[in-house]
């Protein structure tokens, strides 16, 4: 249960690429989460969660009681309710075990954030999270149950093998991808383009994506503007580029292939999970972020750098170096091969699977 394609969001494309790497035959069916009566979805989509609607929970819960295990995707905005407390709803009525894959934990949540969050993972008969930090998290701030708590990381296409980078390119490719709005800290990968000093090939910053749906029904495209804005006030529209598109995951990775950096400059110091953080680790492309939680975590092995937040100086010191530094370049690259080894998606598929078998062996009556 989850957001699912053609919803343009992370969760989505999550659960999307896990069902797809499961073993054949063990996929099962997707409840998807709606805001509203939508239209209908592939063959693999059973039926809606539309938020805000008792007799949608029932059904959703009655759909996944036809599999032996319910994985089921939390985060806050996804779901109906007050901080997405329907999700409350369908787990009670479960009769299946539920694996609950939390894809945030707040260390400052809200009374009510803190109390649907407990709701959910004493309802779940496994808890998965994506990074040590955001274990750590859990135990100290939640009521966790002992002995169902699991780190599985956020699955990658992994190829195996390092990008190979176009260096005869016109231009030298500094990349952030993922859906736009506030809060990505793009503004201040503009700002370090300004503070590059002038060199052949030249470096460009590609950021592609769409606007997020939810920021583009609330405020229009005016995050995007002001980046344009940005760029043209600095003297960098030249070294900017942006790609509105949502990319399909073959597209996504050739473009990630072409860049010789992913910048990640988050305002978030409360990211414990990042999907494209992964993705960039499994393309051995050096990565720049900024010290949000999940970054700290993953790039501690050496596979990039961390720059405080909001500091494009510091941001642009970064990228100076691995533009420029070719053995340092390649050590991160070594570094990220050695993260990435656990962390496509066959091998994250596998784990799940081996956690599924064991909630379903757990509940198998003993036959004398």
């Amino acid at each position: 249960m989850s957001t699912y394609p053609p919803t343009l969001c992370g969760l989505a494309s999550f659960t999307a690429s896990l069902r797809a790497a499961l073993p054949p035959g063990s996929a099962g069916s997707v409840v998807r989460a709606v805001e509203s009566a939508d239209a209908a979805g592939g063959p693999e989509v059973a039926g809606d969660l539309v938020a805000g609607s008792p007799a949608s929970c029932r059904a959703a819960a009655a759909l996944l009681d036809r599999d032996d295990v319910a994985i089921v995707q939390h985060e806050y905005g996804i779901y109906g309710g007050a901080d997405g407390e329907d999700v409350l709803r369908v787990l009670e009525l479960l009769r299946t075990p539920a694996i609950v894959v939390l894809h945030t934990v707040l260390s400052a949540p809200t009374p009510h954030q803190r109390a649907v969050l407990n709701g959910v993972v004493a309802a779940a008969a496994a808890i998965v999270v994506m990074s040590e930090t955001a274990r750590a998290r859990l135990v100290a701030g939640y009521d966790v149950p002992a002995g169902r708590l699991v780190v599985i990381p956020h699955g990658a296409p992994d190829t195996g093998v390092a990008a190979a980078v176009p260096h005869h390119s016109q231009h030298r490719q500094i990349l952030t991808w993922g859906l736009l709005g506030p809060g990505k800290g793009i503004e201040w990968g503009i700002e370090a383009m300004a503070l590059l000093p002038a060199q052949w090939p030249e470096p460009r910053y590609v950021v592609a994506g769409r606007t997020h749906p939810k920021v583009l029904a609330q405020q229009g495209e005016n995050y995007r503007r002001s980046l344009l804005l940005r760029t043209e006030r600095l003297g960098v529209r030249d070294r900017v580029r942006f790609d509105s598109r949502y990319l399909a995951a073959a597209s996504l990775q050739r473009l990630v292939s072409r860049a010789e950096v992913v910048l990640l400059p988050y305002d978030s110091r409360d990211q414990v999970t990042s999907g494209v953080l992964i993705e960039a680790v499994t393309a051995r492309t050096p990565v720049v972020a900024t010290r949000f939680p999940h970054a700290v975590e993953l790039l501690s092995g050496g596979a990039g750098l961390l720059v405080d937040h909001r500091d494009p100086a510091a941001i642009a010191q970064a990228l100076q170096q691995i533009l420029t530094d070719r053995a340092a370049a390649g050590r991160m690259a070594a570094a990220a091969g050695i993260a990435a080894r656990d962390l496509g998606w066959a091998s994250v598929a596998t784990q799940y699977s081996r956690l599924g078998a064991q909630l379903v062996s757990a509940q198998s009556p003993v036959v004398a």
